[in-house]
């Protein structure tokens, strides 16, 4: 059995048995990482001899590595360099898994949604082992229904892959389902997938930014959302 299962598999408040998904990135969303991702691509790029800006870096946060080095250094550049270039990032980051810090709210917003009946699953572009350090700093697998990383699907977002899957994991369809995310990449991954996008400010996306992407609405962190939840678009969804 799935963590969550018992809770997540009864029928929704209205009694329609049909199950509801609450999509959830990880980094940004739930913890608080997107700064750390900026300085570590920033350093893996100085060390390959790169000198890309920390804001531009900072704007690609969410997508997968071959899609920020896609952006970044453009299809010109020399794709051998790619691997190493991401194992750089990796290993940089990777010193920071012990100290990763969950954003205030995060684990709360997860049970509470668990309780009300939601399937709550993970979709981030992160690879496994990121999963992995990330799922522990939130402290909340009990309320987490399933997870998917970018080892579990062909194209990371902004492509709907992530949520798709997520669905799939969750046998919702996507009237039913909302991702919660930080980025535009996030909005554009959703929105690709059918699926409604409340988008936080904890990732450093500009309100604006997010709702001109389409995201329905926007708070500032998960501790926000939890606590305007029942007049969020979550209440909307019976």
């Amino acid at each position: 059995m799935r963590p969550g299962t018992a809770a997540a598999t009864t029928e929704g408040n209205s009694g329609d048995a049909r199950p509801r998904a609450a999509v959830f990135d990880v980094d940004g969303t739930l913890v608080d990482t997107n700064y750390l991702h900026a300085v570590c691509w920033w350093e893996a790029f100085r060390q390959a001899g790169h000198h890309v800006a920390m804001s531009d870096i900072h704007h690609t946060i969410g997508m997968g590595s071959g899609r920020l080095l896609d952006r970044l250094l453009g299809d010109a550049r020399d794709h051998d360099e790619d691997e190493a270039l991401s194992t750089a990032h990796k290993v940089l980051y990777a010193t920071w898994f012990d100290r990763l810090s969950p954003l205030p709210g995060a684990a709360e917003l997860l049970r509470t949604l668990a309780a009300r009946n939601w399937r709550v699953v993970l979709a981030t572009s992160a690879q496994g082992t990121e999963l992995t350090a990330l799922r522990r700093a939130v402290d909340a697998d009990d309320a987490i229904f399933d997870a998917t990383s970018a080892d579990d699907v062909q194209s990371t977002k902004p492509a709907p892959d992530p949520v798709c899957q997520a669905l799939d994991q969750a046998d919702a369809a996507p009237e039913r389902a909302l991702f919660v995310g930080d980025t535009v990449w996030d909005v554009k991954a959703a929105q690709r997938a059918g699926v409604g996008c409340v988008a936080l400010l904890s990732g450093g996306i500009g309100e604006a930014e997010l709702r001109e992407a389409g995201a329905l609405a926007v708070y500032r962190d998960p501790a926000a959302l939890l606590a305007e939840l029942d007049d969020s678009p979550f209440g909307r969804i019976p």
